[in-house]
């Protein structure tokens, strides 16, 4: 299971997002530009040292990413979607891609993607930080796939 954020605008949480790939295996995609110098101060706290294990690659563009990711599924987490991501059905070698937090992706993106999936939430409500909806899909996701790091090991015995 990976992760890719498209232009992500908010350096603390792509440090959260490299912790939570770094912490359950995730690769994670940066799908430049950034709204932020990608070494920023507020991203190097979020991270903290888990930088050092988080398998991360840029991306120069979203035709870059798509060529790199070609083979892969791309699993849009969004707002317009009506499919809760709890009834969708992940594969392991998914991507779920999250768009920028001040714009979403634009329309190009949103119709090449594989799949989209929404988070259902309390009417009115408008959406979920872009860190945490990742945290709740990817835990849908691996949970189906059996891809948590325990959950590997003991399917390994």
């Amino acid at each position: 299971m990976e992760i890719a954020l498209y232009q992500p605008d908010i350096a603390p949480n792509v440090g959260t997002l490299m912790r939570l790939g770094a912490c359950l295996g995730a690769a994670v995609h940066i799908i430049e530009p950034c709204g932020f110098p990608f070494g920023a101060k507020d991203l190097r706290r979020a991270v903290m040292d888990y930088k050092d294990i988080a398998d991360v690659t840029r991306h120069v563009s979203w035709e870059a990413f798509s060529e790199a990711t070609a083979t892969k599924r791309k699993i849009l987490l969004t707002t317009r979607a009506s499919h809760p991501h709890t009834e969708f059905k992940f594969q392991s070698d998914d991507i779920l891609l999250l768009g920028r937090e001040s714009a979403g992706v634009p329309d190009a993106v949103h119709d090449s993607v594989d799949g989209r999936v929404v988070i259902p939430m309390q009417p009115g409500a408008r959406s979920i930080n872009v860190a945490l909806s990742a945290s709740i899909v990817l835990g849908e996701a691996l949970r189906q796939t059996g891809g948590f790091p325990l959950q590997a090991e003991a399917n390994d015995k």
